[in-house]
């Protein structure tokens, strides 16, 4: 599937960049376990942040925030938490 045909649910890009934010970089396998998701579901989630400059893999393999996807953090992230309450965690 191309990533531009890739519609990602906000909740899980949250749970994505939360995760980034409380735990800093961390490998793929460690963040896919603290999101609740696949390893497959987190590479086409993780894709569709690299095209839209939001997360960069370092050359050691840890994903991590770019400064627009820390940006997406103070937006979405809060914004979710202030008018539903909570990320849910459910695994897809």
């Amino acid at each position: 599937m191309n990533s531009r045909e890739f519609r990602p649910d906000l909740y899980v890009l949250a749970r994505i960049i939360e995760a980034l934010v409380n735990n800093g970089p961390m490998k793929r396998t460690r963040l896919a376990t603290a999101c609740g998701l696949s390893y497959d579901k987190l590479e086409r989630y993780l894709n569709w942040m690299i095209e839209r400059n939001l997360v960069l893999i370092d050359g050691d393999g840890f994903v991590k925030l770019t400064r627009d996807g820390e940006r997406t953090y103070d937006e979405l992230v809060s914004w979710i938490k202030k008018y539903v309450g909570s990320l849910r965690i459910s695994r897809i």
